[in-house]
């Protein structure tokens, strides 16, 4: 028993299970959106284990990708692939019953979910390459978990443009620019790795300060795009004091930018909650 506790352990450890903190409240604000109010129970269970399985395939694919820059990289070198805890077989193993999940999922929801479920999985596979050529890689990053609150909007409805999805977008347009600007701090990290390596990380390419100048950005613009959904969807005084509280977490973001572990993770989850918090009280005119 102890050695099935010490692999599953090692499974989860490889995926980054709790990571999927990140990706849920946006497939389910996405889902409230569509349905005006919480969805039926059907939707809420197969949201969940869509989620699950799609961050476990995205997450297992970036290690499985990204296995030989790790290697090398002394921040990495002791992830599971480079130390040689895991092999490489039972990484895709896990990648594969991610994908079996997240297509069953997909299928017991919609027939539309299972028809556009290649695009979110084409994101995936793409998005880990795009840092080799490309300083924009971490777009990339905000456009795969901009995929949840769509999806979940899509759980609810069985449709793409009906009801015509303009507040999705909106939604969508914040998670984008929230992850990518969180995804430049974290990668100020990796600096000096990815300069000697010739990855095109953002600070690696216009430095420090002005990749987080640039993260700043991206984050005021996020909070303005939750302020274009409230005007087009939303109502009621506690939304706007949840949109203040997501503005007030990513300021602490960037000032704790020096401590980007606490920064990257435990704030963004709870960014990521009180997104949830905005929705919710938002369609219900609290």
């Amino acid at each position: 028993m102890s050695q099935i506790a010490s692999r599953l352990f090692t499974w989860a450890a490889f995926v980054k299970f709790e990571h999927t903190l990140f990706s849920l409240p946006m497939l389910y604000a996405g889902a409230v959106l569509a349905a005006r109010g919480v969805p039926g129970w059907w939707a809420v269970l197969w949201i969940l284990a869509a989620g699950t399985g799609a961050r476990t395939a995205a997450l297992g694919l970036n290690r499985i990708i990204d296995r030989r820059i790790d290697e090398q990289n002394p921040r990495t070198a002791d992830r599971e692939l480079p130390r040689g805890t895991m092999r490489l077989s039972e990484a895709w193993i896990i990648v594969g019953a991610g994908l079996l999940l997240y297509l069953l999922s997909c299928w017991m929801l919609w027939p539309i979910c299972l028809v556009l479920s290649p695009i979110p999985l084409t994101v995936f596979v793409i998005y880990p390459y795009l840092k080799r050529v490309t300083p924009l890689a971490h777009l990339g990053v905000g456009t795969a978990l901009a995929m949840a609150p769509l999806g979940g909007w899509v759980a609810v409805t069985g449709s793409v443009f009906d009801p015509w999805p303009l507040p999705v977008v909106w939604l969508a347009t914040f998670t984008l620019l929230w992850v990518a600007g969180f995804d430049i701090i974290y990668a100020t990290l990796d600096l000096d790795f990815d300069r000697e390596t010739g990855l095109h990380s953002l600070p690696a390419v216009v430095g420090r300060r002005p990749a987080l100048a640039i993260a700043a950005l991206f984050h005021i613009l996020s909070v303005a795009a939750l302020v274009g959904l409230y005007a087009i969807a939303l109502e009621g005084p506690l939304a706007i004091a949840a949109i203040v509280g997501v503005a007030i977490v990513l300021i602490a973001e960037h000032w704790l930018a020096e401590r980007v572990n606490l920064a990257f993770f435990h704030l963004n989850i709870v960014v990521g909650f009180l997104v949830l918090a905005v929705v919710v009280a938002g369609v219900s005119g609290w």
